[in-house]
């Protein structure tokens, strides 16, 4: 089967469940999108992956990556091989020693792995077939929509107190804060930028 390679496009709120997000996978050269529901945890631990914010303690996923790494196991490639009744299913492939062994994982544990191990996505043709849209020009966006007072509850600070309160939340191991106060800077950010 042909594979595809992916790669962390954007992730959004939710539109059709609250306290989840949409992870949307891009292929590598192209136009098609994956878009995949996660949780709150798991979109936090790809955040921060994606950030690079080391937390004082490791959370699961960098654990995990010690974990393998002290016992010499690498992970070459997250595959997305299974979609199916809506729900999409990972494997990681290993290696140690030279033998290639394959876990079965979440999709969105699958790519907080990948961040961490700095190894590529794929997916497979007809899965990019099923369950992914087109996007005809990327160029041409929606206007960006203002968060509900309930999606940014830190709408009053100046941006360089949320940075602080930022810096605090990771220090106090305060993950879904410091989420919530990460996609307000962000929001500021690209509202300076169009």
């Amino acid at each position: 089967m042909e594979k595809v390679r992916l790669e962390i496009f954007r992730m959004t709120y939710s539109q059709s469940q609250s306290t989840a997000y949409a992870l949307i996978l891009g292929e590598v050269g192209g136009n098609r999108r994956l878009p995949i529901i996660i949780g709150g945890f798991e979109a936090q631990a790809i955040a921060l992956g994606l950030e690079k914010i080391q937390p004082p303690r490791p959370l699961t996923h960098d654990l995990f990556r010690n974990f393998a790494l002290f016992y010499g196991v690498d992970l070459l490639e997250v595959v997305i091989n299974k979609f199916s009744e809506g729900v999409f299913h990972a494997i990681l492939r290993c290696e140690k020693d030279g033998v290639i062994s394959e876990i079965d994982a979440r999709t969105s544990d699958a790519v907080a792995l990948a961040i961490r191990f700095q190894c590529p996505v794929y997916t497979y043709e007809h899965i990019l077939e099923e369950a992914g849209i087109v996007m005809e020009d990327e160029n041409i966006e929606a206007e960006p929509q203002e968060p509900t007072e309930e999606e940014a509850p830190f709408s009053e600070y100046l941006l360089s107190e949320l940075e602080e309160m930022l810096q605090k939340a990771i220090e106090n191991e305060e993950y879904e804060k410091a989420s919530q106060l990460r996609d307000e800077i962000q929001r500021r950010n690209n509202r300076k930028n169009l």
